[in-house]
């Protein structure tokens, strides 16, 4: 590892920290936050670089993690880099904590607490005019204590030719049946990525580093199945990167194991000691760090929503990526009532999309079933 074995060498950086210790002396050491108030939590001038971001957060909203957003903003820009629920920004998702480690994320939490939990990111964040991280409290009561590290270094000259890092939440509450069939007889066919779960569509230069997928599993079953498609500087078809289903792309096997978490992909989170049940909740990963995708003009990432998009769970994601500024705005983020979980499905769920059949008898769920 480079970072390993460049440990040893001299710095020139000077290193800082941003926190929320007490000023006065005391053990106050959190920040509270107002209902709907918007707080920056940093504010640096100049070059540098942010090493690592230290979270923990108490509030009495079981979902405070949906509904609290992190925005990033580089260089003066007015546009955040980075939009992203707290809680998905950290690796898990449905507003849930659950102890897990890969390299650049982890939650530590106590057994049996899905609610509070220290995160942490080491992600690079490199930064030539200025650095803004601000967070947004969406729940209707205060978070009573925000306790937080931003260690950075400073540095005297602006960086070279780096890219600026970015992240972005998006959702499918729930994902669609597709509406471009590749053969109408046969609904297993699919030589598209039209109707694709879109994790991420960016423009500019840059380097695709990671993603988190959540799956809200609402038709029994198995959820995976979807390949995943990288199209790079442009679209065509076959896509430059085509894979071979969900687990795959997540580099697991043979469905989805549970309790693995790993330096680059694994789980973060799931809801159930099995898989492939009503209602299971997972979060899933994969970071390119060895093995980043690289782009020149545009990227878009998606993957498939079952075999042939046959499913339609509920779906949410981060793409975690770097690139050149200014960057191509984001879309309008969802509103607070848009990114919460969803109640669990009964058995059958009623007005929910009913996929396409498939030929074979691995149909998650008869259309008859949902009358």
């Amino acid at each position: 590892m480079s970072f390993l074995k460049d440990l040893p060498k001299f710095r020139d950086e000077r290193t800082r920290r941003l926190s929320s210790w007490d000023r006065t002396g005391k053990n106050r050491d959190r920040w509270t936050i107002e209902a709907g108030a918007k707080v920056d939590l940093a504010r640096i001038d100049g070059p540098g670089i942010i090493r690592h971001i230290w979270f923990t957060i108490g509030c009495e909203d079981p979902l405070y993690l949906r509904k609290t957003v992190l925005r990033m903003y580089w260089d003066g820009m007015d546009r955040p880099s980075v939009e992203v629920p707290v809680g998905d920004f950290f690796g898990v998702g449905h507003a849930k904590v659950n102890s897990y480690s890969c390299l650049v994320l982890n939650m530590s939490a106590n057994l049996g607490n899905d609610r509070n939990a220290g995160m942490n990111c080491y992600f690079p964040m490199p930064f030539a005019r200025g650095a803004r991280i601000e967070v947004e409290n969406g729940c209707d009561v205060p978070i009573g204590s925000f306790y937080f590290y931003i260690d950075y270094d400073q540095w005297e000259k602006s960086p070279e030719d780096m890219a600026r890092f970015h992240a972005l939440w998006r959702r499918d509450n729930p994902c669609l049946p597709p509406k471009h069939l590749s053969d109408p007889s046969d609904p297993e066919v699919n030589l598209s990525d039209r109707d694709n779960y879109l994790i991420l569509e960016a423009e500019g230069r840059g380097h695709y580093v990671g993603t988190v997928l959540s799956v809200h599993n609402l038709y029994g079953g198995w959820w995976g199945e979807g390949d995943d498609m990288f199209m790079i500087d442009g679209r065509k078809w076959p896509p430059d990167l085509h894979g071979t289903g969900s687990e795959d792309y997540f580099s697991q096997a043979w469905g989805s194991q549970p309790h693995n978490a790993f330096l680059y992909n694994g789980v973060s989170y799931c809801s159930r000691p099995q898989r492939d049940f009503f209602n299971e909740r997972i979060t899933v990963y994969r970071f390119h760090i060895p093995d980043p995708v690289i782009f020149h003009k545009s990227i878009q990432v998606s993957i498939e929503h079952g075999h042939a998009n046959d499913r339609c769970d509920d779906y949410s994601s981060v793409a975690y990526w770097y690139q050149d500024l200014p960057h191509k705005p984001f879309s309008s983020f969802p509103k607070v009532e848009e990114r919460l979980p969803r109640p669990d499905v009964t058995v059958y769920p009623v007005n929910l999309p009913i996929p396409p059949q498939r030929k074979s008898s691995g149909s998650p769920i008869e259309p008859e079933m949902l009358k």
